[in-house]
């Protein structure tokens, strides 16, 4: 299976996605997203030997769109094919023809005026609207354009009849005025529209921006001297050698090789408090310098990088589709030709019911056709999504997909982990005791077992503890139990958890407890630095009625004393991964769970959570792992994951909402003679208008 991404131009409504989506189906490609607002298009192709992929995008570009070479530095478009342009061009047009409806000037008046100056405007209008609509035709599947063109054609094409016609009383005939408004107004809301979509879309054109860059690439002269080259980042290859100065963009993802530096790493994370990195330390591509000098060197480039995934993932995000979108699809799919009968209806009602003559029944027709507004409901989803989406990875919080945002209004409890979760994994030795062996095999012992794990504890032990290692026959480690040793002597040692002990002790209060042939030599108690920021969200969930609990394998003693300092009251301990996913799973059954696990101990809980959400240091494997990913181990974001999630679900449904009233109302009231074709258009071009301003609020609304 292979799986396409491409760009496609062109697209207008959700008429036109649904156009390519059905082409598409029928050349048998499957799991397909098509975004008419961003031109994303996504589907995977089964068998490769028996579709091409340049014959499925032709026949694309046969439905009148153009797909877009990717891989080809964009051409300037002709500043005379721009919307603005034409728009433009059309209102300096129109305005004389409106004018003269409110000022009695004999050369306004003149029929061959009003023709000369609503030509140019009509002929505009059919180069824009003609093909999409004259290829929405030949494919049934009428789109908006049929609507914009029927409506000004009709308009235009009766005004000539009249003016050839009926040289008498030939005012009574003349509507050229309104077939120029019309084409001006949708002109107008177009242009709006496309700067809706370039608007909201703004913050994932801020982190593609951060990958193009120019970069200083290091390279040795036949001498063996250094020298700095200059290139674009793009250039670089898997290990380039780089020099960053002070108020330079980190180019591609690397380890520091030498020197050190702050990094302000707030456009990936959303954490603006610049990080100090040294020798060994990760960088991440598209990021900020903003003290210091390092030299280092790359280990991804293209899609590798942290900021492609982060990318790749929003777009994702954005491009599939909520299930009340899915229905919203299917009314936008026969909404044209459902308001071309609506239309026809209206203007033989008026003919045969009414003393209404031919002309003014045919306005009552046109204001149906130009008032009907597939778009606003096309845009209602696209345009909250990509807002929502946006501020969210400028904030270090990572989306995944549409159905994530609906499940975050259901959530009632959260699941913490406790290690590395709750607090940063960062331990230090409080105290130990040893038993019947010195100290210094007493060290020896439990770093010789514990550097087999990647568990926190075994870490820091291992860190903390410089010993001589002694060699074992065989080691395993007891999964959410501790570490089994055995020597070539038969000696059986052990590392862990009260719980897996041979005796259980009196005391289950230490960290770690060492066994020899099932008999206790001694304990270490580590103390675990608690999370900036965990009391205060846990406070804040209390507030919104959502209940925190701990669901950690660590003792029942240290599980107490971090729930008790962090504010959590519902506690599970001792849980091993199985235990973990049974507990979960009732917990499930009494109200949506959500998951906040590590992402990668806790893949199979955060999988089966309603929502799992991994706090990351922006690994590969957190971000495939959960739902939602906070880069950083940002816990202070949760309440912000959380309301985006919430007030973007909100915004789609406000947006629907509106879409769906303003159709509704706005239809009866053309039909029933209340709006005149020019009113019409003009509203048609404000409902997107409105539609923006309600998911624009998204970006700087307060959520917590």
């Amino acid at each position: 299976m292979k799986t396409v991404v491409s760009q496609v131009s062109g697209m207008s409504c959700a008429s036109c996605a649904a156009k390519v989506n059905k082409t598409l189906e029928k050349q048998g490609a499957t799991n397909i997203t098509v975004n008419f607002a961003t031109g994303d298009v996504r589907f995977d192709i089964v068998d490769e030997d028996k579709q091409s992929v340049d014959q499925i995008l032709k026949k694309i570009e046969d439905l009148g769109y153009t797909v877009v070479d990717t891989t080809v530095p964009e051409s300037k478009v002709p500043v005379y094919r721009s919307l603005l342009f034409k728009f433009i061009f059309s209102a300096v047009l129109t305005f004389p023809l409106l004018l003269h409806m409110f000022v009695k000037d004999p050369w306004l008046s003149s029929p061959w005026v009003q023709w000369a100056l609503s030509t140019p405007v009509f002929i505009v209008g059919v180069v824009t609207f003609g093909k999409p609509a004259w290829r929405s035709l030949l494919n049934r599947m009428p789109d908006m354009n049929v609507l914009v063109l029927l409506g000004a054609s009709a308009a235009y094409i009766y005004s000539l009849f009249g003016m050839f016609l009926f040289t008498e009383h030939v005012h009574h005939y003349l509507f050229f005025e309104t077939s120029a408004s019309i084409i001006t107004l949708i002109l107008l809301g177009n242009y709006i529209e496309e700067r809706a979509v370039k608007k909201t879309s703004s913050s994932i054109e801020g982190l593609v921006r951060l990958q193009k860059t120019m970069t200083k690439k290091l390279e040795k002269d036949a001498l063996g001297i250094e020298r700095i080259v200059s290139v674009e980042n793009y250039l670089l290859k898997v290990g380039d050698k780089v020099l960053v100065n002070s108020g330079d963009q980190i180019p591609m993802d690397g380890k520091i090789t030498w020197g050190e530096a702050r990094i302000n790493e707030a456009m990936v994370s959303g954490e603006s408090k610049p990080l100090l990195k040294s020798v060994n330390s990760e960088v991440i591509g598209g990021t900020l310098l903003e003290e210091g000098t390092i030299k280092l060197t790359v280990t991804a480039v293209g899609r590798d990088t942290v900021l492609s995934h982060i990318i790749e993932l929003v777009k994702q995000a954005q491009n599939e589709k909520p299930v009340m979108q899915k229905l919203v699809d299917r009314i936008s799919a026969i909404f044209v030709p459902v308001v071309l009968i609506i239309s026809l209806v209206t203007l033989v009602a008026w003919i045969w019911l009414t003393d209404e003559t031919f002309a003014q029944s045919m306005m009552h027709s046109i204001a149906v056709m130009v008032i009907a507004c597939p778009c606003a409901m096309g845009l209602a989803t696209p345009l909250a999504l990509m807002v929502g989406l946006g501020r969210s990875a400028r904030n270090g919080i990572l989306i995944k997909g549409s159905r994530t945002l609906e499940s975050f209004k259901n959530i009632r409890q959260i699941a913490f982990d406790k290690t590395g979760t709750l607090t940063t994994g960062k331990l230090a030795i409080q105290q130990y005791q040893f038993f019947d062996v010195e100290e210094k095999e007493f060290k020896s012992l439990v770093v010789s077992m514990e550097q087999h794990s990647s568990h926190p504890i075994a870490k820091t032990l291992v860190a903390l503890w410089p010993a001589e290692l002694q060699n074992f026959q065989s080691v395993e480690e007891l999964k959410g139990k501790g570490i089994s040793a055995t020597t070539a002597s038969g000696d059986r040692y052990f590392a862990g958890a009260y719980h897996a002990l041979a005796t259980e002790p009196k005391d289950k209060t230490h960290s770690v407890y060492v066994e020899k042939n099932g008999r206790l030599i001694g304990w270490i108690d580590l103390q675990e630095e608690i999370r900036p920021q965990v009391k205060e969200v846990i406070a804040c969930l209390k507030k919104q009625n959502i209940e925190p609990i701990l669901l950690s394998g660590d003792s029942r003693y240290k599980c107490e004393q971090i729930a008790h300092e962090v504010g959590i009251t519902e506690i599970y301990s001792e849980q091993s991964p199985e235990q973990k996913m049974k507990q979960l799973a009732l917990l499930l059954e009494k109200a949506p769970t959500a998951m906040m696990g590590d992402g990668i101990n806790d893949a199979p809980a955060l999988a089966k959570a309603t929502i799992g959400i991994a706090l990351s240091d922006a690994t590969q494997i957190a971000m495939q792992n959960a739902d939602v990913v906070i880069l950083n181990g940002n816990f202070g974001n949760l309440p912000l994951a959380l309301g985006l999630g919430k007030h973007t679900f909100l915004t789609i449904k406000e947006n629907l909402f509106w879409a769906f009233i303003y159709n509704i109302v706005a239809i009866p009231l053309a039909a029933f003679g209340l709006l005149t074709p020019i009113l019409a258009a003009a509203s048609m071009a404000l409902s997107d208008v409105f539609l923006l301003a309600n998911s624009v609020r998204l970006q700087y609304k307060k959520i917590r």
